[in-house]
């Protein structure tokens, strides 16, 4: 994918709380996010001084729900702009996750499948979330495991033994 020169203009990096440039921009796109105080993590795109992507986390013991990311370009930007930026923010919150301790991150794909699946994020049942997590809204859940964990297809408790009958 070719660079904009726009793209060269527009830097990643962690935010602290309140969180307020982040959610302004969820606000300004009409986009859900969680209360200010629920949020363990998150990240911007910044061209300038003005906020252009976010990203937002919130944590449940070695789990985390990501929220967005939002991205608001400059009019003048190619249309992949978008799909980078949020490519970054994404790359941004995967590399916090495992020195941070998260084990696991959740999301609702929100029409962004490419860029979770170039991630490793699959689609998997609401069961897996936890139950802090839940309903939150959107439709689908996309999971990330780090490191060597996977994802079993045995459901929570079953043994991954395949059971044959007697006779």
């Amino acid at each position: 994918m070719a660079r904009s020169k726009v793209l060269a203009d527009v830097a990643c990096r962690a935010l602290t709380p309140p969180w307020a440039p982040a959610l302004s921009l969820f606000t300004f796109a009409g986009a859900w996010a969680p209360l200010a105080e629920s949020v363990a993590a998150g990240w911007g795109a910044w061209e300038g001084e003005r906020c252009c992507g976010a990203l937002l986390a919130e944590r449940v013991g070695a789990a985390a729900m990501l929220h967005g990311p939002v991205v608001v370009a400059p009019p003048e930007a190619t249309p992949e702009l978008g799909i980078e930026v949020a490519n970054q923010l994404v790359a941004e919150a995967l590399g916090h996750a495992q020195p941070a301790g998260i084990e696991t991150l959740f999301t609702r794909p929100q029409g962004l499948d490419r860029i979770w699946i170039r991630f490793g994020f699959i689609p998997v049942p609401e069961v897996e979330l936890p139950a802090a997590l839940r309903e939150r809204p959107g439709l689908g859940l996309f999971g990330w495991r780090g490191g060597t964990a996977l994802w079993s297809a045995a459901g929570r408790g079953a043994s991954r033994a395949r059971q044959i009958p007697a006779r």
